[in-house]
């Protein structure tokens, strides 16, 4: 019995493909089914199909945060960072469907480091990208983001861009403006890499390894 089930997964797993896709395939599925509903930034993205039915996305852009991409392996790999952005499968996909989604598709980027980050106000601790071999990195730093009213649903980046915060309040005004703690996450670091190569990156890392937070069971 057990040997039959592994089988069946096996089955249904080699019959899953990994394509590039656009933006804009993307974007309808980012919208309109994963959780936050929210665009997050793009460089490349690719498609999980089940012979042309695409069941999964996975996405990669540079984040505009540059503390995030210094604070991984140093401001000389700055530059070779990648977030996973946005990881969503149809609920019906086979066992291990993201885990796969995410190990093919690495393999086609031009960037050697990963990070990502498991919501924890979403109930999440990060068991896909557990499951994709990641190191665990602790906690995202506690941090506040600047708000403006009426404005919450963008991203601070958006509507902050290049302003500190005394020119934020010039533009939107000093009554529209306010301070909001930023949640802290789950932060998982991958190196797409090789023996010496990947070695040399771990050697880089800025944080500390630490073991999988586990996902509590409630009785």
């Amino acid at each position: 019995m057990r040997l039959s089930k592994y089988w069946s997964i096996v089955v249904e797993i080699s019959e899953l493909t990994v394509k590039p896709i656009t933006r804009r395939s993307a974007l309808p599925f980012i919208i309109d089914r994963h959780y936050m509903h929210r665009v997050p930034p793009i460089s490349v993205a690719f498609g999980l199909f089940n012979s042309d039915k695409m069941i999964g996305i996975v996405t990669y852009g540079i984040s505009a945060s540059t503390t995030l991409r210094r604070g991984v392996c140093g401001d000389n790999q700055a530059s070779n960072v990648y977030e996973l952005t946005r990881l969503w499968t149809e609920d019906d996909a086979p066992h291990n469907a993201e885990s796969f989604l995410i190990a093919a598709s690495v393999k086609m980027l031009d960037k050697e480091i990963i990070v990502t980050f498991a919501e924890i106000n979403a109930g999440h601790v990060g068991t896909i990208y557990q499951a994709a071999n990641f190191f665990y990195c602790g906690l995202s730093a506690k941090f506040k983001d600047p708000k403006v009213k009426g404005l919450e649903h963008q991203h601070h980046t958006t509507y902050a861009h290049g302003m500190n915060m005394k020119q934020i309040r010039e533009k939107y005004g000093k009554d529209n403006v306010y301070y909001e703690e930023r949640p802290r996450k789950h932060r998982y670091v991958f190196f797409n890499a090789k023996k010496k190569r990947r070695k040399d990156l771990i050697n880089l890392l800025k944080y500390k390894i630490l073991p999988y937070p586990k996902k509590q069971i409630t009785i």
